[in-house]
This record gives structure tokens, C-alpha cells and sequence, in this order.
């Protein structure tokens, strides 16, 4: 069975104001203190980030408790001195980012400018195992087109310096302002991937491999695809249903190159169009479902999504779970819909993210 690991950007804020707080080398520092030689947490970009990666885990079941385990004790860390931690893809609230000290950030941001400075954005990141570089083609070119309705899932970024955007993730937005970010072509081989990463980099727009950006790409530290398109999930729950249904996909694409099916030939263009309508809408209006890049209600299309994989879930023990976590999803919308709802009920964006920082743990 194939493992799965998650890893997930928090942003740290001040507990009474929603502030974000640029407090990632304390925080870091107080789990060395408390937890020596725990690596589970890093740095990033920014100073008011902190990141965490889950193990390698084949049962969704563990990790579903081990990402809820990391958020509690970020926040634990944080709270000993006197931050939180809130799962929120953009900070709701006015923010001024300072970059982590580091030689590669400095190097974005020369060479990158207003951009980099633009970038205080929170991803879920999911690695799905898989056999070989030629295998990890094979699924990045199939699932391409499904990757638009995971960011819907995922969507929660509504605001953006203390404005509604009226998109449900713009974290997507302002992510792809990087060069090689998005979607791509057809590779069809490892060995063209590695070619068109190389000629890339010699480009000399890119710093290194690690800069290429793409939404699904092959890692280049584990023997993992990496699924990159999801907002970090307000919901613990939503970001397990996340990594179930991206190691469906992956299993679902891997056993349809073995039987020797075709990976769909939508151009590029559309799967822009695709991913522009579900970062705006996320699940509130119609999805273009992948198979006829035409546009259909949110639920039909996620019904699609587990029809799709129907047969991957079931070999992993996931179908039950991942049935349950979409109907749930439904009802109670993504963290765009939650955070909506509670700026209405709240009227104050601080507000919003004093009680995102609870649900973070919930």
C-alpha cells in the first residue's frame, strides 16, 4: 500500500489581536528546548510561518491523528511564548512579511522583488509513494486534470490585507505569480521531465530544481509524488480527506498507464481555466469536471471524483472514509465558506482569526 505524508503551513499570529507575529525562530527555538533532535518542524519563507511534516503513513486513519497531533503541538510551542498558530492559507488581516534568514530566501528576493514579498502564503503539501521516476510520470500526466478540484476542496483564502478578494482561494493566485508555477504539459517520459527540470534551471531564471514550482511534481528528496495545488485546510479533517483522495489519484492513474490507457490531452490553457474557476468559486458554483472540461455543479463533480478513484479507495480501506469526509465537506463548505461565515457573524476580521486559530486544533 502506498504511504502518504502531509506537510502543512501554519501561520503564526498574536492570540489576542490576529496579528500575524514574526516569532518562527522562537518558536523553533523553544521545540529544540523542549524536544531535542524532534525534526518535525521547520522555518520558511517568513518569519511569521512555521511548517510540519507528518511520517510516511500507509493507514489514513494515523495519519489523520498525526496531523492533528503536529497542529497541537505547534501550537503548544507557540503559545509558551505567547503566539498561536491558525491554519489560514492568507492572513485575513493586513501583513508586512519578514523574510527568514536564510541565503536561498535572500536570493528570491533579489531576484524576484515585490513578488517574494507577496508570498505569505500557507500550502498543504501531500507525497504519495510511488515505484519509479517512469511511474511518477505516468500519474503526474493522468491526474493532471483532477488537481482543480482538490484546490476547491482545499480553498481557504478569502481575504487578502484585510479585504475580501471574492476569490475562495487566493492563495492560489498569488502563488502563481512564480515563474514556474501552474500546471503542465504531457512529460510522457522521466526522461523528458528531467530534461525540460534541467533546461529550466539553465534558464538561469530559477535558483535550482527545488524552485520548480509546478502543482504536482516529482520530489526531488523522497520517492514521492508531490501533490502542491491545496490551501493549508482550516479543518484537520479536510486535509486528511485531502492526502486519502490524492493517494486514490495516484493509485487510480498507475494502475491505468500499467493497463496502458492514454493520460487525457487537455491543453494546458484549459487546466488554467479549470483551476482559475475553482479558486474563485471553490465549491459555491459549477467545477469543470476533468473529463470534459466543461463546467458542472461542485458536488456532481466530486461525485465524479470518487467514482474515478472508486476502485483505489476500496483497495485501501479509504472508500467509507473518503465518502464521509466529501458529504461532510458538503454540508459544511471549506475553510473559504467557514471564514466567510464567521466575518458575517462576527463582523471583525480579527475576529475570524482569533477563532480560526481554535479551529486549527478542533
Amino acid at each position: 500500500m502506498r504511504t502518504v505524508g502531509v506537510e502543512e503551513e501554519l501561520l503564526l499570529v498574536d492570540p489576542d489581536t490576529g496579528d500575524p507575529k514574526a516569532l518562527a525562530a522562537a518558536v523553533l527555538a523553544r521545540v529544540a528546548q523542549d524536544d531535542p533532535g524532534q525534526d518535525v518542524f521547520e522555518k520558511e519563507l517568513f518569519r511569521q510561518m512555521l511548517e510540519f511534516a507528518t511520517h510516511p503513513q500507509s493507514d489514513m486513519a494515523a495519519l489523520a491523528e498525526e496531523i492533528v497531533r503536529w497542529r497541537k503541538e505547534a501550537a503548544r510551542h507557540a503559545g509558551g511564548i505567547g503566539s498561536a498558530v491558525a491554519a489560514l492559507a492568507t492572513s485575513p488581516l493586513p501583513a508586512s512579511p519578514s523574510l527568514s534568514v536564510n541565503e536561498r530566501y535572500q536570493w528570491l528576493a533579489e531576484r524576484y522583488g515585490i513578488p517574494t514579498w507577496e508570498q505569505l502564503v500557507c500550502g498543504c503539501h501531500v507525497h504519495v509513494a510511488v515505484e519509479s521516476d517512469e511511474e511518477g510520470i505516468a500519474v503526474l500526466d493522468r491526474i493532471r486534470p483532477w488537481l482543480p478540484i482538490l484546490r476547491a476542496i482545499s480553498a481557504n483564502s478569502p481575504f487578502w490585507q484585510g479585504r475580501d478578494t471574492s476569490y475562495a482561494s487566493y492563495r492560489s493566485r498569488v502563488w502563481n505569480r512564480w515563474p514556474s508555477a501552474g500546471p503542465t504539459e504531457l512529460f510522457g517520459s522521466a526522461e523528458r521531465y528531467h530534461r525540460r527540470v534541467a533546461d529550466m534551471v539553465a534558464t538561469g531564471a530559477l535558483l535550482d530544481e527545488g524552485m520548480v514550482y509546478f502543482d504536482a511534481r516529482l520530489s526531488a528528496r523522497y520517492p514521492t509524488v508531490e501533490i502542491r495545488v491545496a490551501d493549508v485546510c482550516l479543518s484537520a479533517d479536510t486535509a486528511a480527506l485531502i492526502a486519502t483522495l490524492s493517494r486514490a489519484l495516484v493509485e487510480t492513474a498507475a494502475r491505468e498507464w500499467r493497463a496502458g490507457l492514454p493520460a487525457p490531452g487537455h491543453s494546458v490553457s484549459l487546466l488554467r481555466l479549470a483551476d482559475w474557476q475553482a479558486a474563485r468559486f471553490g465549491l459555491e458554483e459549477d467545477l469543470l469536471h476533468p473529463a470534459t472540461m466543461r463546467p458542472g455543479p461542485a458536488a456532481q463533480v466530486l461525485r465524479s471524483l470518487l467514482e474515478h478513484t472508486g476502485d483505489a479507495l476500496t483497495g485501501c480501506g479509504d472508500a467509507e472514509r473518503a465518502e464521509q469526509g466529501v458529504a461532510d465537506l458538503l454540508r459544511r463548505g471549506n475553510g473559504a465558506r467557514e471564514q466567510r461565515r464567521l466575518l458575517e457573524r462576527t463582523g471583525s476580521l480579527r475576529d475570524v482569526v482569533t477563532e480560526c486559530v481554535r479551529h486549527t486544533q478542533g
